[in-house]
C-alpha cells in the first residue's frame, strides 16, 4: 500500500520569476539537510524544450526506532534523482524526484508542476504529489506514516527556500535580463545534438553562470529598485 499527498498552491510570482529562482533557490536558510547539487545532464530539444537532470544529496536526522534498521556501516546520506522540464510555449516547469537509495526502508516519488495562471495575473500555480511506500515486511505502515508526516514537513521549507530565492531574485536585479542568461547558458551548454555529460562542460557553464549574475548585479547596482515582496 502506498501513501499518497497531494496538495495546490498559488504563489503570488510570475512564472517567469518562479522560473528563474527554482534553478537558484539553494542554498538557503531552510535547506540545511541539502548537502550538494550536481547537473548530470541538459538538453534543449527541437520544441525548445528545457530538459535537465539533477543529483542531489540530501539528509535527515532518523528517529530512534529506525536505527534498528540501518547497518553500522551504511551511509545515512539519501541521492536524490531530480529531473524536470521547462515547456517556455505553454509555460510550464514540471519536476520530478526520487531517491536512489534507502529504497528498501522508504521510497518517495514526487511530481510538482508549476504553471502560470491564466485567471490570476502575476500568479504562478503549484500542484505537488507525492507517493510513499516501504518494503519492510510488518513496518511499512508505520514507516509510510512518519515518511508522509516528514514529507510534509519538508515542503514547508521548500516552499519558504522558494520564497526566500524570489526574494533575492528582486532584491539584485530584474527576472527578466537574468531569464535570458539562463536561456542563453542552456543553449550553449546544450545545442549539440549528443547529450554532453562531461564535468569540463558542466564547470564551463557554472563559470559563465557566475559571470554573468556579476554582470547583472553591477546593472541592478547602477539602477536602484524599490524591493517588492512576492509571496
Amino acid at each position: 500500500m502506498v501513501k499518497y499527498f497531494c496538495n495546490s498552491t498559488d504563489i503570488s510570482s510570475t512564472w517567469d520569476q518562479v522560473f528563474s529562482a527554482f534553478w537558484q533557490r539553494y542554498p538557503n536558510p531552510y535547506s540545511n539537510h541539502v548537502l550538494t547539487e550536481d547537473v548530470v545532464y541538459r538538453e534543449v530539444t527541437a520544441d525548445q524544450q528545457l530538459l535537465s537532470r539533477r543529483l542531489l544529496t540530501k539528509t535527515n536526522r532518523l528517529p530512534r526506532w529506525a536505527e534498528r534498521f540501518f547497518p553500522s556501516g551504511m551511509s545515512r546520506c539519501v541521492y536524490i534523482i531530480e529531473d524536470s522540464i521547462v515547456d517556455p510555449v505553454n509555460r510550464s516547469l514540471t519536476i520530478y524526484t526520487w531517491n536512489l537509495n534507502h529504497t528498501t526502508l522508504m521510497s518517495v516519488e514526487e511530481r510538482c508542476i508549476f504553471r502560470d495562471s491564466a485567471e490570476q495575473p502575476s500568479t504562478t500555480l503549484l500542484k505537488r504529489e507525492a507517493w510513499i511506500s516501504s518494503g519492510i515486511y510488518g513496518f511499512s505502515r508505520p514507516i509510510q506514516e512518519f515518511g508522509l508526516a516528514r514529507f510534509k514537513s519538508n515542503q514547508v521549507k521548500a516552499m519558504k527556500g522558494l520564497e526566500y530565492a524570489l526574494s533575492n531574485l528582486q532584491a539584485f536585479c530584474p527576472t527578466a535580463p537574468l531569464l535570458m542568461a539562463l536561456q542563453g547558458l542552456a543553449s550553449e551548454c546544450c545545442g549539440e545534438a549528443h547529450p554532453r555529460l562531461l564535468r569540463d562542460t558542466m564547470k564551463d557553464a557554472s563559470g559563465k553562470a557566475k559571470e554573468a549574475a556579476k554582470n547583472l548585479a553591477s546593472a541592478a547596482a547602477a539602477t536602484p529598485q524599490k524591493p517588492q515582496q512576492f509571496i
